[in-house]
């Protein structure tokens, strides 16, 4: 492995112990380990198999019966500038216990636009919503008709948008989400664990939506907050790109 895949999976091994002291913490220690897997310019980081390739589900129980599973997966890569860890792509989806289908999962694709890159897809059906897919069918114009065509619409395949690339749910969110609609088991201190991990997220998610749009975060700090800003002019530092730049990732669907 090269120096920068090595440090890619040095970067992703502390992300996956990040990962499964939040769901131990919150499931108990007899949830899987995640671990880090490399392969070549990404690392998969989930819990895995003996073979090292293979994603395990997390068990989730009620009144200590197993009734639910969790599939986490995440690709990890470098972002843009080749400094930070990113996710190329992430999954975690819920299941009823031992079925193939999950109840709901959401998904974040890094490159995506249309569908929205951060998107929940709920497993379910609705007559109502199956009507409207197929309407939607008719339009040739539309991506997810031209998809679609000639199928069952299904429910599963709407991609609901979940905050964009910048603010989408972590891990956390999903787990706060089975304890208070479907009262799994947690561990004693279980809240303190999710409340520290979820800022610890969204300052990180706010790091990077600073570095999309420097010049309001110097304005909120200069205008409103009275702090002196000045402007970098050290040649080893990226240019600050506009707000208004499109392909910057903070205004992506």
């Amino acid at each position: 492995m090269t120096t920068d895949e090595v440090s890619l999976e040095s970067k992703a091994t502390e992300f996956a112990d990040t990962l499964t002291t939040l769901t131990r913490g919150v499931l108990g220690p007899a949830s899987p380990p995640f671990s880090a897997s490399n392969s070549g310019t990404r690392v998969l980081v989930a819990p895995l198999g003996e073979d090292g390739e293979t994603v395990t589900r997390i068990p989730v129980t009620i009144d200590r019966v197993p009734c639910l599973q969790l599939h986490v997966q995440h690709f990890c890569c470098w972002d843009t500038a080749g400094q930070y860890l990113a996710t190329d792509r992430a999954d975690v989806k819920v299941f009823f216990e031992s079925s193939l289908e999950p109840l709901l999962r959401y998904e974040y694709v890094r490159d995506w636009k249309n569908p929205p890159g951060a998107h929940l897809q709920v497993h379910a059906h609705r007559d109502e919503l199956a009507y409207l897919l197929r309407l939607a069918e008719r339009k040739q114009s539309t991506p997810s008709g031209k998809f679609r065509r000639g199928k069952l619409p299904r429910i599963s395949e709407i991609h609901f948008p979940v905050g964009g690339h910048r603010f989408r749910p972590g891990l956390e969110d999903v787990l706060l989400l089975l304890e208070r609609e479907f009262a799994i088991d947690v561990e004693p201190g279980w809240r303190k664990i999710v409340d520290a991990e979820t800022q610890k997220w969204r300052l990180l998610q706010l790091r990077a939506a600073v570095r999309d749009a420097p010049d309001v975060a110097a304005a909120v700090l200069r205008d409103h907050l009275g702090y002196t800003v000045i402007p970098p002019e050290s040649e080893g530092l990226p240019a600050p790109r506009p707000a208004a730049e499109q392909d910057s990732r903070l205004f992506w669907p």
